[in-house]
């Protein structure tokens, strides 16, 4: 066992064009927005993002870093379609893979196990099959002889996720109402980095909440990243909420704009850009 603490750019150079990238959380919740801003400050790009797409999506989207994208949904929740992301798709930006939630986490279950596919009913009768024309379907061996989506591993280079707690050898905790299978971005990956809200010893992720948050194991994971409120403005229950403000602000801003102050990491000063005072 050893000490697996990073920064967030250490954990962004061991990163490389041309990756395939998983983003945890879910929509703009838990996101691991430190680790995506310290990535949109490096120099990678040509990434396949693999993602229940939020603002990881949005901005990585603008920045003009996405080659093909792999999600179910890219929102904001509270605004319901993610405006960069829908302009960089309208101007035909990147390639995009669309599916269902279930074959999307069905996806991440195979490439976790190993597998090459998984058997799902999700997408059955949908337009799933006929906008994504190179899935395919298998047939139960069994007596039932039931026809299933064959959805392919969402095998990953790399994961990128965000937790409350971790200590330094890389257990990560969760303490909110759900883990947006973030375990299972990081056991489908090659390496995993997990910031976090505070590190503590390992003795402490068990002291006042039970074992069963103990969400990320430690063999998943190449390096932890010490980033209190890193999932601003995304929401951190119960650390903290959905910055509402700061989110509409970077949903009516020009991504340049937006940009040149956000990822300097001044969140002041860009609230002052874009007239949200101090």
């Amino acid at each position: 066992m050893s000490d697996k603490t990073m920064t967030a750019d250490e954990a962004v150079s061991r990163l490389s064009s041309g990756m395939t990238l998983g983003i945890g959380g879910w929509g703009s919740r838990r996101k691991p927005m430190a680790l995506v801003r310290a990535l949109l400050r490096s120099e990678v790009t040509d990434l396949t993002v693999v993602s229940y797409g939020g603002p990881d999506v949005g901005m990585l989207a603008a920045a003009g870093r996405i080659r093909k994208l792999v999600t179910a949904f890219v929102t904001l929740d509270s605004i319901p379609l993610e405006p960069h992301y829908r302009a960089a798709r309208e101007r035909g930006a990147f390639a995009l893979t669309e599916i269902d939630e279930a074959m999307f986490m069905w996806g991440l279950h195979a490439a976790a196990n190993r597998l090459p596919f998984l058997p799902v009913r999700a997408g059955l009768g949908s337009d799933v099959m006929r906008v994504n024309p190179g899935l395919r379907t298998v047939t139960s061996p069994y007596e039932d002889g039931e026809t299933f989506v064959a959805m392919p591993a969402l095998r990953l280079d790399a994961a990128l996720v965000h937790v409350n707690r971790a200590d330094r050898l890389g257990n990560g905790q969760y303490l909110g109402p759900d883990p947006y299978f973030d375990d299972l971005f990081c056991e489908a990956a090659d390496t995993a980095y997990v910031s976090c809200e505070r590190i503590v010893d390992t003795a402490e992720l068990t002291k006042t909440a039970a074992p069963q948050t103990l969400l990320v194991k430690r063999h998943t994971v190449t390096g932890v990243v010490e980033a209190p409120n890193g999932a601003h403005f995304t929401s951190c229950a119960p650390d903290y909420g959905r910055d509402e403000a700061f989110q509409k602000a970077y949903a009516t801003t020009p991504w340049p704009q937006f940009a040149a102050r956000f990822l300097a990491g001044d969140e002041q000063a860009y609230r002052s850009a874009v007239g949200e005072g101090t």
